[in-house]
């Protein structure tokens, strides 16, 4: 088949022909190699490379409305329509399957009994080591041996119930911010409430009027910079409109922790630890969801005093509500880019109806790195290697001054971060995750700092990745999106990454 064929439109069918969709050829394991002349070892198809984008069984949504289209990149005919840029285009989710449940990758949900008419939850403040990255544990506090918390999740109407247990060595509090209630619940410190002593209880009881998205935090100045959060979602008793297929929350952090340190330094003026959920990129885990799917963002910066400019790759999404409540329609604003600024939530909503990996990320250069510290000396962490600061200890090292070289030659050269090498046990621990297989091999050096991943699949892509213990090349699942929606004759296979063995592939 030659490649003027696989360049035309797909024949005439209800979806394709409604979704406009610029089709090419399906991929047969005989011919890989001409649907992606660069690279003859490229991976070959995955999936059912003859599907196409479809809605599913039983959903009522449409392909296309007023010129907007969940399969394709598109805007829309009209900028006053409701549907521009898929502003009002429901998801594959009826409304009368409620509220889709709510997913904050690498944290856990908190369980709760039902109580003398309450959900009770316990929740534990304490000191607990994060991994922030692989084999970079720091010391922080947390709840219930987690940094952020474990996920309240609620619905409006309910009554709830929160033991509250501190097993820190110093007094605390529990703000339950933005909820509306009894003064004395309202752990906005000795204001309103005596401090929980190290080894002592609070409970704390309301009725939550409100829907919408909310957190909870201590109301100690320092134990916020230490980490104390986490999510207490709402959802509300008529399923927002349009109802979503996804709900995912991230909750950006910010640290000092000094290049001799495993404690975070919470007094600092300055941070260069970055984390979303409590992981550094590239372990923070990607939000993966279908192609067409409509998809609820929820973003709150716990910064302890920096912004962030939010950064969405290859989406038009509308801001539709903040922690405040959700926002009336008439005021939604297209973007892809904002500003969520410290202790506020954003809540962002699109139609992903571009298939692909898409970073999701702070704009700040300093956030889009790890660990931004002067190396002074010799770190004290476990695995470390001082070798070379111990090969001469009673000279200084020479300094070579000669002033020659691309470094002299070009001003500020370089600034690429250097340093963050990590072990085959570090790197497995990376790709060890269902929710990265089939990526690039060498995404790693893409995902930084305060950056995530949007992965937007084909549906007989997102069972093969999410669903099924079927192994996937490095690289097969993002070689399949390029055969099917990009531009296969300039695909670019990702250079072999040497191994810390020796070895090749990675």
């Amino acid at each position: 088949m030659s490649t003027e064929d696989r360049r035309k439109f797909l024949k005439a069918g209800t979806i394709a022909a409604a979704a406009g969709l610029a089709g090419k050829a399906v991929a047969h394991e005989g011919d890989a190699d001409l649907d992606l002349p660069n690279d003859p070892d490229a991976p070959p198809p995955v999936g059912k490379p003859s599907a196409q984008p479809d809605i599913p069984a039983g959903s009522n949504a449409e392909a296309v409305i007023d010129g907007f289209s969940r399969f394709k990149p598109s805007r829309g005919n009209d900028p006053e329509s409701d549907y521009y840029l898929g502003k009002k285009m429901p998801g594959f989710r009826p409304a009368s399957a409620g509220p889709a449940p709510f997913e904050a990758p690498d944290l856990d949900k908190l369980p709760w009994k039902m109580v003398n008419g309450a959900k009770e939850f316990h929740l534990v403040p304490q000191a607990v080591p994060r991994e922030f990255l692989p084999g970079y544990f720091i010391d922080v506090y947390g709840y219930n041996g987690s940094m952020p918390g474990p996920t309240i999740e609620v619905n409006q109407g309910d009554r709830v119930r929160i033991v509250v247990t501190n097993e820190l060595p110093e007094d605390t509090f529990l703000h339950w911010h933005g909820f509306e209630l009894p003064v004395q619940y309202d752990g906005a410190a000795t204001l309103t409430q005596n401090p929980i002593k190290p080894g002592g209880t609070m409970v704390y009881e309301f009725d939550v009027h409100e829907e919408g998205t909310f957190f909870y935090h201590s109301h100690v100045a320092m134990q916020e910079a230490f980490g104390q959060v986490g999510w207490f979602i709402v959802h509300p008793k008529k399923v927002f409109d349009p109802p979503v297929d996804r709900d995912f929350g991230l909750i950006f952090q910010n640290f000092h922790v000094d290049p001799t340190q495993t404690v975070s330094d919470s007094w600092a003026m300055d941070w260069n630890w970055h984390t979303i959920n409590g992981r550094s990129g590239p372990l923070t885990t990607p939000l993966v969801c279908k192609h067409g799917e409509r998809v609820r963002v929820r973003l709150l910066n716990f910064a302890p005093m920096q912004h962030h400019p939010i950064h969405l790759h290859g989406h038009t999404y509308w801001e539709t509500g903040h922690e405040g409540a959700r926002t009336p329609s008439s005021a939604w604003v297209p973007r892809n880019v904002s500003l969520v600024g410290v202790a506020q939530a954003t809540n962002f909503e699109f139609i992903a109806n571009n298939p692909g990996d898409w970073i999701f990320h702070c704009h700040m250069v300093h956030h889009m790195m790890n660990h931004m510290v002067r190396q002074v000396g010799p770190r004290i962490r476990k695995q470390s290697n001082v070798d070379r600061y111990l090969d001469d200890t009673s000279t200084r090292p020479a300094v070579d001054f000669t002033q020659s070289g691309r470094g002299w030659d070009t001003p500020g050269y370089p600034q690429k971060m250097q340093g963050m090498e990590r072990t085959m046990a570090q790197m497995e621990m990376l790709w060890n995750r269902r929710e990265v297989k089939g990526m690039r091999a060498n995404y790693p050096m893409a995902v930084k700092g305060l950056m995530t991943v949007l992965r937007v699949l084909p549906d007989d892509l997102y069972r093969l990745v999410m669903e099924s213990d079927e192994p996937v090349d490095k690289g097969a699942v993002f070689a399949e999106i390029v055969r099917r929606f990009g531009d296969p004759e300039r695909y670019e296979p990702a250079p072999k990454m040497m191994g810390m063995d020796g070895s090749m592939g990675m």
